[in-house]
C-alpha cells in the first residue's frame, strides 16, 4: 500500500467516524499491524503541524480521532449556530417521522427504513435537540439508541407524544411495523409520511 493512499485511508475512516477509534480497530480496517498505523498517524499530525491545518490527530487511550483546534472554535460556533437555525430538510423531517413514531431505535433501524446512510441527519438532529441518546440495547455492539426530546415537542406544537397525527392506513401493516431485526428485504420502503409542523416554527428552529 502506498504511503500517500494509506495516509489518505487513515484521514477518511477517523473523517467518516467523527469519534475515537481504537488503534486495533483501525489497523483491522486499513488491513495493516497496529505499529504501522501510529507511524501514519505521526506523519498524518506532521503533515497538519506544516502546513497550519484547522484539523488535528489526537490521540486518545490508546484511540486516535480527528478533531478541530481550538483556535478555531469561534467560527466553528458560528457556523453550526447558523446550520442550526436553517429550515430542517426532507431527509431530516423523514427521520424524525421514523424516529417518533417507533421510539426508541437505533441508527441502524432508521437507515433500514429509510434505505439510506442516516447517521449524519441523526447526529445532526440530535444537536438541534430534537433528538437525544435513550440508552443502549444489550446486543453485541450495544448499539445507542434515540428518542425525541421536549424541544421536539415545542418545534411541532405538540404536548405529548399520544398528539402524533394517526398514520395513514393505520389499520393495515405499516412500515412502522418493521421489528429492528427484520430482514432488510422487508425493510425498502422508507418513510413517505412526514411530519408537518406549523410553518412558523419550521423558518427557524433554534437551539436552546
Amino acid at each position: 500500500m502506498q504511503i500517500e493512499y494509506a495516509l489518505g485511508a487513515l484521514e477518511a475512516v477517523l473523517f467518516a467516524s467523527g469519534e475515537p477509534m481504537e488503534i486495533p480497530r483501525l489497523a483491522e480496517a486499513l488491513q495493516m499491524d497496529a505499529g504501522t498505523v501510529r507511524r501514519l498517524a505521526d506523519l498524518l499530525t506532521e503533515q497538519y503541524d506544516k502546513r497550519g491545518s484547522g484539523l488535528q490527530l489526537m490521540m486518545l487511550d490508546g484511540a486516535l480521532q480527528l478533531t478541530t483546534r481550538s483556535e478555531y472554535a469561534g467560527p466553528i460556533r458560528a457556523a453550526l449556530e447558523v446550520k442550526r437555525n436553517a429550515p430542517l430538510s426532507n431527509a431530516a423531517l423523514e427521520t424524525l417521522t421514523i424516529i417518533a413514531y417507533n421510539q426508541p431505535v437505533t441508527k441502524g433501524f432508521v437507515e433500514r427504513v429509510r434505505g439510506v446512510d442516516s447517521s449524519s441527519v441523526v447526529n445532526t438532529l440530535t444537536e438541534r435537540g430534537l433528538l437525544e441518546e435513550a440508552g443502549r440495547i444489550e446486543i453485541p455492539g450495544r448499539p445507542v439508541t434515540y428518542r425525541t426530546t421536549a424541544q421536539f415537542l415545542r418545534c411541532f406544537g405538540l404536548q405529548s407524544l399520544a398528539d402524533l397525527p394517526p398514520l395513514p392506513n393505520s389499520t393495515e401493516p405499516t412500515m412502522f411495523d418493521i421489528e429492528p431485526e427484520d430482514t432488510a428485504e422487508n425493510e425498502t420502503d422508507a418513510a413517505e409520511e412526514t411530519l408537518i409542523p406549523p410553518e412558523e416554527n419550521l423558518e427557524t428552529i433554534e437551539q436552546e
